[in-house]
């Protein structure tokens, strides 16, 4: 496994390869859900890239950017003896080589970026969409992997890929759980002990959520939603959002391709989770 931290040992590096090239991008602070998109990136003979930088842009003033755990000795330890056969490391300046007023950037358009999430973290997806289209430039990977548990982030990177006619495939990746039923997360770390039991509650009322909306249908979707939020407040939950949405357009709900997606606050950690309305 090789660790590149320049730029131009990373193009020649890529100049090099003669196998596709695969990548799964990611904040450090490593855990099994991570290595589970190594694993699926690894399975085709593929040379296998993971980056590992936190990305300032996603992150608006007030949330946890300078307390977000950072751990690139660990990191390195994870990924040595797995499909891993490069890590970039970059620094800011080498993601970002222009001043802040200077600096080119893409905005996923209010359909896509402006509900869920989107709609509690203005400007995140901008900065999302920024950092992995320079990634995408960076590497030119043939395909890249990304975690379902970021289910609005996966849509409107593969639009924004589809919009620029990018080369890169986007490939999804099953959310890796605890046994529980809690999503695995770098922002777990945040939970206390008294809290780490009540936060697979957030799985929990998604799927109770989502068998009733399956027997139910689209009409009872407003009032399975608030029932939903209602039960994560009695749990100890501070809910963002409970909401069922077309899982390809992010729009009202059609009843063929529905998704229920949720956002809570537990203590310090911001919970988000999503479970398909249709069995798979």
């Amino acid at each position: 496994m090789r660790v590149i931290d320049q730029p131009g040992a990373l193009k020649r590096w890529r100049a090099g390869c003669t196998r596709p090239v695969h990548l799964v991008p990611t904040m450090g602070n490593l855990h099994s859900g991570h290595l589970r998109l190594v694993e699926q990136a690894a399975a085709d003979d593929a040379e296998v890239v993971v980056s590992i930088f936190v990305n300032p842009t996603q992150f608006a003033p007030g949330e946890d950017f300078e307390r977000y755990p950072r751990t690139p000795d660990a990191d390195l330890d994870t990924l040595s003896g797995t499909g891993c056969d490069v890590v970039w490391m970059p620094a800011p300046e080498t993601m970002y080589p222009l001043p802040e007023a200077s600096r080119f950037g893409l905005r996923p358009p209010p359909a896509l970026a402006g509900c869920l999430c989107g709609a509690h973290r203005p400007g995140h997806f901008d900065g999302v969409c920024n950092v992995v289209m320079r990634l995408f430039w960076q590497i030119r990977p043939d395909r890249a992997f990304f975690g379902e548990k970021d289910y609005q982030q996966f849509v409107i990177l593969k639009k924004m890929a589809e919009d620029f006619s990018l080369p890169t495939v986007l490939e999804p990746v099953a959310t890796v759980r605890e046994p529980d039923g809690l999503a695995l997360s770098s922002r777990n770390r945040y939970l206390d002990a008294a809290e780490r039991p009540i936060a697979a509650g957030l799985h929990q009322a998604l799927c109770e959520l989502a068998e009733r909306a399956r027997k139910a249908g689209p009409g009872t979707f407003p009032v399975l939603e608030r029932s939903a939020k209602t039960r994560l407040e009695t749990m100890g939950f501070r809910p963002e959002y409970v909401e069922i949405r077309d899982s390809e357009t992010l729009g009202p709900p059609t009843g063929r391709r529905d998704r229920a997606f949720a956002a809570a606050w537990l203590g310090r950690a911001r919970l988000i989770d999503n479970v398909a309305l249709r069995r798979q």
